[in-house]
């Protein structure tokens, strides 16, 4: 409340103050070192007020000129040297009054010909014959400037720490701290150590301050050497066709009647050289496995040394890896600090503006308070009005965003460190088991195909059991009239969308496969057919291609934003042919922002009014008015704004080439821009003022339609 108890001029506090016509409170000493005395005829008048009376004429009609000046004219600066009082605003010292004037006037009286500026609003007046004494006093101000300083004096000299009833008298004063102590409490509550030893401590003013089993043998008993046939006979011949020996009774009972049978000792021999030949063969396998043996310890010592140098070389791969994420680590962790730095920052900004105006304001409550107090309605009366007005002016700058924080908690900030995990998870060495060659035909997943409005998807895959690697895709397609092929996309993905397509044209499309031996073959081509053009289009924002700051919501119908500036969205839909009509709703609309609406090309830029660039055609309106826009250039102020409620329909027709805007139903102005060509996509900017629904799949206003009468 001190502030409101202070003098504009000296900047102390009010001595016999007096009300101007303006309703500003001065003291009167200080009225007396800022009026300003005009004498009767203009010689008298110092040289920077005699050319600001601008030259020949009556003394009294320049007289009338300095003293009655209008409210937007606080000029008398501009013919008279200024001064600053001890509280900063800038007064008109006295001019001294010529010889005799003061002898003529009345006693008590001021000049006959004086003025008084105010020194806040800057307002002057006329002094009448009275003098300064003709303005009323401020009796109720004086009243509660001297309850406020006996109040203060009380205070004063008392510790305003002590728990004793009176507290003791005030031994010292902190500086830093702004408290008074008493001697115990100063040892108590504010020791000189730790934080308070750089405090400093001066005398109280007079005013405030599982293991494995084994296996068991069989053994066999020998067999005799006789026929099996007949027990007594042992064998004496070789049936070379049963493979078996027989006795002589074998043969005369005429079993092996008809079978080559040889001597069974010709065919011992016979057989045993058989073998022992077979045992030669054998015996050089072993010498052969026994040099492979040699050969694989070898190999197992090589093996051991390959893989100690590729565990040397994968690691130092790995350690590469794990250095530049760390430098990357480092370097997403300096983007953190300098976001969280300046969310701080703009917080404490806000908080110390805020701490500012509340001050403020509290003092003018705590004033205001104290006049209602006051049982003088004459007095009253004469301070109402302004102090009314003061009050209405502070709580309009308290509605006007001011207890919004700027800023959000929210960090904007996501890692998408996913695909990079995606990618660790799938770090392997490549088996080379076959030489490089170019990529096999890539499959075409028509299930994943597909149209939507003058928009194209198509998907593809390599096909299964592919060993040799892939680099990328090149995907092609016509120009929906049975023209050449021309690329229309290159990278590592498998799934793409083409916009700003023609609606009700066919579309081929085909796709190949690149590595570093070459291009493979193109894939089958798909037919893929864009939606009718005389048809309307659906569509929705994009929060693709949307500034960080715009909000979507309403499955991305809804559009909001998160900042002040002006940010700007797109529509899902390109098109470059056929006549588009949509719609937009505002939703919500506070201290009269500027949206803007109507279309852009796709690398429009997106963070501010949306036309202010060559990349956008728009339409900006506020609550009673509305401009065109491109390349920054302001055109056709239209009366009729908007308002919450109100709907503002874009008409794009590309037959035609022209832009018309609707607000409310109603043509706003004429066709905002003609002869545009190429793809253009629905666009709207806005802050955060402002929310605003998307419309589409509306058919085209019938009046619209009707062809263009001619100018007369």
């Amino acid at each position: 409340m001190e502030e409101e108890l202070k003098c504009p001029v000296c900047g102390s506090l009010f001595r016999e103050p007096i009300i101007l016509p303006c309703s500003h409170n001065v003291c009167l000493p200080c009225a007396r070192t800022i009026a300003v005395q005009t004498p009767e005829s203009e010689q008298h008048l110092p040289p920077l007020l005699h050319r600001a009376a601008g030259g020949g004429g009556g003394g009294g009609d320049h007289a009338d000129k300095l003293s009655l000046h209008s409210e937007t004219d606080s000029g008398y600066g501009s013919y008279t040297p200024s001064l600053k009082s001890p509280n900063g605003v800038r007064v008109l010292p006295l001019v001294p009054a010529p010889p005799g004037a003061a002898a003529a006037a009345p006693r008590g009286a001021g000049p006959a010909s004086s003025s008084l500026t105010c020194p806040q609003c800057h307002r002057s007046a006329s002094l009448d014959q009275r003098g300064l004494r003709g303005f009323q006093r401020n009796r109720l101000l004086e009243a509660i400037v001297q309850r406020y300083q006996q109040g203060r004096a009380a205070a004063a000299a008392k510790c305003q720490l002590c728990d004793r009833s009176p507290p003791e008298p005030a031994a010292v004063l902190c500086e830093q701290c702004e408290v008074l102590y008493c001697g115990p409490c100063q040892l108590r509550c504010h020791p000189a150590r730790g934080p308070f030893a750089k405090h400093r401590l001066a005398p109280p003013p007079a005013p405030p301050g599982a293991p494995g089993g084994g296996g068991k043998g069989a053994g066999g008993g020998r067999r005799l050497p006789t026929c099996a046939e007949h027990d007594l006979e042992n064998y004496s011949m070789y049936c070379v066709s049963c493979r078996s020996p027989v006795c002589y009774r074998c043969l005369e009972e005429g079993q092996h009647g008809k079978h080559d049978v040889k001597a069974l000792g010709a065919m011992w021999k016979q057989h045993k050289a058989q073998l022992s030949q077979a045992l030669n063969g054998v015996s050089d396998k072993a010498k052969e496995a026994k040099e492979f043996l040699v050969q694989l310890k070898n190999l197992l010592q090589q093996i051991q040394e390959n893989g100690l140098d590729y565990e040397a070389c994968l690691v130092a791969q790995c350690d590469a890896l794990v250095d530049a994420l760390t430098r990357q680590k480092a370097k997403l962790l300096t983007k953190v600090t300098k976001e969280r730095e300046h969310k701080l920052k703009v917080v404490w900004d806000q908080i110390n503006h805020c701490t500012l105006k509340l001050r403020q304001s509290t003092g003018l409550m705590e004033y205001c308070l104290e006049v209602i107090k006051e049982n003088d309605p004459s007095g009253f009366l004469q301070i109402s009005d302004a102090l009314i007005k003061r009050v209405q002016v502070s709580q309009e700058q308290w509605v006007k965003g001011a207890l919004e924080p700027k800023v959000s908690a929210e960090f904007d900030l996501t890692l998408d460190s996913e695909p990079l995990l995606q990618s660790i998870h799938q770090l392997d060495f490549i088996q080379m088991k076959f030489p490089v060659t170019v990529p096999p035909v890539p499959l075409l997943q028509l299930e994943k195909c597909c149209t939507r409005n003058n928009s194209v998807t198509l998907a593809w895959r390599m096909p299964p059991l592919s060993h040799n690697p892939v680099e990328g895709y090149i995907l092609e397609l016509d120009d929906g009239d049975g023209g050449q092929f021309r690329e229309v996309y290159v990278g590592k993905e498998t799934l793409c969308t083409i916009d700003g397509l023609h609606f009700n044209s066919t579309y081929n499309a085909r796709v190949k496969a690149f590595n570093s031996s070459g291009v493979g073959p193109y894939s089958k081509t798909v037919i893929l057919q864009t939606s009718d053009g005389e048809l309307v289009a659906w569509f929705t924002f994009d929060p693709s291609s949307a500034h960080r700051d715009i909000v979507l919501s309403n499955d991305n119908q809804t559009a909001t934003c998160n900042s002040y500036d002006d940010r700007v969205v797109l529509g899902t839909a390109a098109f470059s042919k056929g006549i588009h009509y949509w719609e937009l709703h505002v939703d919500r609309y506070d201290n009269h922002p500027d949206p803007a609406f109507g279309i852009a090309r796709i690398n429009v830029v997106k963070d501010m009014m949306l036309g202010k660039d060559d990349k956008a055609w728009a339409m900006y309106v506020d609550n009673n008015r509305s401009w065109f826009m491109h390349c920054n250039s302001h055109t056709n102020r239209t009366e009729g704004g908007v308002s919450k409620g109100a709907t503002v329909g874009v008409l794009l027709d590309l037959n035609k080439h022209n832009l018309t805007f609707y607000i409310n139903g109603q043509q706003q102005g004429p066709p905002a821009f003609e002869n545009i060509e190429g793809v253009f996509m629905p666009a709207l900017s806005l802050n955060r003022n402002v929310q605003v629904t998307l419309h589409t799949g509306l058919e085209v206003p019938q009046c619209v339609k009707q062809p263009k009468l001619p100018n007369n």
